[in-house]
């Protein structure tokens, strides 16, 4: 278990970030500042050990607001883990012309964990630390009706394995790869109802599965060991990708059938 750390962590009131925050707050020690826009609406009942914090990562203001409380709170210690877990997705066909529709998920998914680098960095001052990235399954293979969402995980995705190659000794990265989750990601994703991808994982083991490949120092963690297989089995013979793509396709379709 990670224990007497002072951890940073974002999209720290739902989904995967919630089910961190669980286990790391029963971390003897440890003190983590607890990230998202409506934190203080959502996280209402925390023990001291947790400092809720409302910040939207989607700016540089945002982020940097993030490593100045952190400095605070934290009395001047380095954060030993920064856990950039923030971000959200579109459901729907990209059949329109929005720059800002488009510019607001990148900025929130892409951009603010690429800018997150080098400010941790700045902050370690060649000190150990701790890099974490939600990444996506997604961002490995894209998915009908997820244009938008699976284009910002390939970027961030393509990210960390050049930023592997450059970056200094004493930063640990540990990305995570969760296929789909049972999260209020489907809701956020579309108001309108849709037929969720296969397969679907909870959000406590994808949790539990990162923090172990944090405290283990794993460079990824892919939660799923189906999809790990899959990628093997597509990889020997593309057209099982072929048949998957279509049957995710077909929910698309029927969601358009359904909203028109």
């Amino acid at each position: 278990m990670i224990t007497n750390s002072n951890i940073v962590l974002t999209g720290a009131s739902s989904g995967i970030g919630l089910e961190v925050l669980k286990i790391l707050k029963k971390g003897e020690g440890n003190r983590i500042l607890a990230v998202s826009r409506k934190a203080s609406e959502k996280l209402t009942d925390e023990p001291e050990n947790v400092i809720v914090f409302d910040a939207d990562v989607g700016s540089a203001e945002g982020v940097d607001s993030i490593f100045e409380k952190a400095d605070e709170v934290f009395g001047g210690k380095k954060i030993d883990i920064f856990y950039a877990n923030a971000g959200f997705p579109y459901y729907e066909e990209f059949n329109y012309v929005d720059w800002d529709r488009v510019a607001v998920m990148f900025n929130t998914n892409t951009l603010s964990p690429i800018y997150t680098y080098n400010k941790y960095l700045q902050h370690l001052n060649d000190r150990k630390g701790i890099l974490a990235y939600t990444v996506s399954a997604i961002g490995q293979m894209a998915m009908p009706g997820y244009a938008i969402y699976s284009s910002t995980k390939f970027a961030l995705h393509g990210f960390q394995q050049a930023i592997r190659l450059e970056k200094p000794d004493n930063l640990q990265l540990t990305c995570l790869y969760p296929v789909a989750t049972e999260t209020n990601f489907f809701n956020v994703a579309n108001e309108k109802k849709f037929e969720k991808p296969f397969p679907v994982q909870k959000p406590e083991v994808v949790a539990r599965k990162m923090v172990k490949g944090i405290e283990s120092g794993k460079k990824s963690v892919s939660p799923s060991a189906l999809f790990g297989l899959s990628k093997v089995l597509m990889g020997i013979c593309p057209p099982v990708r072929t048949v998957y793509w279509k049957l995710e396709g077909a929910k698309l379709k029927r969601f358009k059938e359904r909203n028109k």
